[in-house]
């Protein structure tokens, strides 16, 4: 089932009256919705089962994670170009990260935005840029449209800005002996320390990447389309996307917003976290091209967080983890004992 997920917002300015429950009685009536719907739950369900009990093309699988791990370097360059191009893009667009909120603050976005690309006191810049999205959050809700920011700032904090960077380069030229910025830089110390207080954690970064991602989706999903299926209506309706594929209207906002809300919960638990970010991948690559008037920059802090987890894997407290050391033990257990 096609699946229109956009950002309502950026693409429709008015929604259809219809109350929430008025319209899941309706579509829930309509065998052709719930048809679908019900094949497409079966479907997944033997994908899943084939996935965790005939475990096909584990040596293909073996070599894609071994391929992603060797970029795992890039990763804090990745999460920074994704946020900072944005975040320029915004101040020249004139609105606050969200296209959806027409607000000019272009000194302060685009300084943090080429800041980030550069990686220039990049720990700082993340939590300053982290500070504007709340306050923003509490005056105007509609910045929860990109809740994505949570999660990508708090990853920044984490893992830093890695290399290529502005902080990289001076930190080494600040650590070399003799060196006239040495003896006058006043932050390499203090850089130093804060970088061993949060070692520890960066394991987590995936965790984190993971459930911004997720909680993203399932907000998404509920509501900009379960919830809200006026405005999900008005956006099938404006791309004639029955046209496309041949479903009623019901049938594509009840089959994006239960795939959102589906996707969304695979990734906060950690359950096929790798095949989750490449879904939600194309998903958006569809969606750029689907919908021409879907604003690019709106979705690259997504593309960027679910390409950080294709590199990464699903982190700690994840289903994955739990199912990799089942495995494990299983093997282990199969291993004969030397006569």
């Amino acid at each position: 089932m096609g699946t229109a997920r956009a950002h309502e917002e950026y693409v429709v300015d008015e929604e259809r009256d219809i109350a929430v429950g008025e319209f899941l009685a309706e579509s829930l009536r309509d065998p052709f919705v719930v048809g679908p719907l019900l094949a497409g739950a079966f479907a997944v369900t033997v994908a899943i089962a084939i996935y965790l009990f005939v475990r096909p093309l584990q040596r293909d699988l073996a070599a894609f994670r071994a391929a992603m791990r060797e970029y795992t370097l890039f990763v804090p360059w990745l999460l920074r170009i994704s946020f900072g191009i944005p975040l320029i893009g915004a101040g020249f667009g004139g609105y606050f990260i969200s296209p959806a909120l027409h607000v000019e603050l272009r000194l302060l976005q685009v300084a943090l935005g080429f800041l980030l690309l550069f990686g220039l006191a990049t720990r700082v810049v993340a939590l300053v840029t982290l500070a504007a999205y709340l306050v923003g959050l509490t005056l105007r809700p509609i910045l929860l449209l990109q809740l994505e920011y949570v999660g990508g700032m708090l990853a920044i904090v984490l893992i830093g800005s890695g290399q290529p960077s502005a902080d990289h380069v001076l930190q080494r030229v600040a650590g070399t002996s003799g060196t006239v910025y040495g003896r006058v830089d006043p932050v390499s110390d203090r850089a130093r320390t804060f970088q061993e207080r949060v070692r520890g954690y960066r394991p987590f970064v995936p965790t984190i990447v993971r459930i911004g991602l997720g909680y993203t989706f399932v907000s998404l999903g509920l509501g900009q389309k379960l919830l809200r299926p006026g405005i999900a209506l008005a956006v099938v309706g404006r791309y004639d996307l029955t046209a496309v594929v041949p479903a009623s209207p019901a049938l594509w906002v009840l089959g994006a917003g239960v795939a959102e809300v589906g996707l969304g919960l695979a990734l906060l638990v950690g359950f096929g976290t790798r095949a989750s970010a490449a879904t939600a991948i194309g998903v958006f690559a569809l969606t750029l091209f689907a919908l021409p008037d879907d604003p690019v920059l709106a979705h690259v802090g997504l593309f960027g967080l679910a390409s950080v987890l294709l590199i990464t894997g699903s982190g700690p407290y994840a289903v994955d983890r739990w199912l990799e050391a089942r495995v494990t033990d299983e093997r282990a257990d199969g291993v004969l004992e030397p006569a």
